[in-house]
């Protein structure tokens, strides 16, 4: 579980394949605290670390999370959102986090307002996922309130530290990022289909 506060950018440094999968070689300032087997987030992706050294560490995205996802759209030298698992004895800044990215979203605007950012964003509402105003979701990992919520869009005001602390810097117009609707609210919208 997480929290959707981002610890620090990773960048890719090697991607390989093997099969479906992908390996992802991350160099990152907590990559040598890492352990095997542990779970990160990497831009709102749970994923275990398979290898370590000294400055890096190696996540594999399977065939599932590549569709799911846009991790496939990674090359060597993006930047990654990272995130530990949250510690049970911490406070939980962000909100509830599962590190279960539900779909992908295009960015439809990006504007800089005098002192932040606003990012819109388009999903498929097929899919039966919701935003509600002023609620949480998750975009590339990251914790966001909700403002300007429609059916298949809403939008994110950012301030300028998570601006130039997160992969949100390099977003434009037309690219797909990580969306991980709020755990309460999707419980709330099964329900209500029942």
């Amino acid at each position: 579980m997480f929290t959707g506060i981002i610890e620090t950018l990773g960048e890719v440094t090697r991607i390989s394949k093997e099969g479906s999968n992908r390996h992802y070689t991350i160099q990152s300032a907590i990559s040598h605290e890492l352990k095997i087997d542990q779970s990160v987030a990497h831009n709102g992706v749970c994923l275990t670390v398979v290898a370590l050294d000294a400055e890096s560490h190696t996540v594999t995205a399977i065939d599932e999370t590549l569709q799911k996802t846009n991790l496939a759209s990674l090359f060597e030298g993006s930047k990654v959102n990272l995130e530990r698992c949250m510690q049970m004895n911490g406070r939980l800044d962000g909100h509830i986090v599962q590190g279960h990215v539900d779909q992908t979203a295009v960015c439809v605007k990006r504007a800089e307002l005098d002192g932040s950012w606003e990012y819109r964003f388009r999903y498929d509402a097929s899919a039966g996922n919701v935003t509600v105003e002023k609620g949480s979701v998750c975009v590339n990992g990251i914790s966001l309130t909700v403002v300007g919520s429609a059916d298949d869009e809403f939008s994110v005001f950012i301030i300028p530290y998570t601006f130039e602390h997160t992969n949100l810097q390099e977003v434009q117009e037309g690219d797909h990022v990580n969306i991980e609707f709020d755990i309460i609210g999707k419980y709330v919208a099964r329900l209500t289909r029942r």
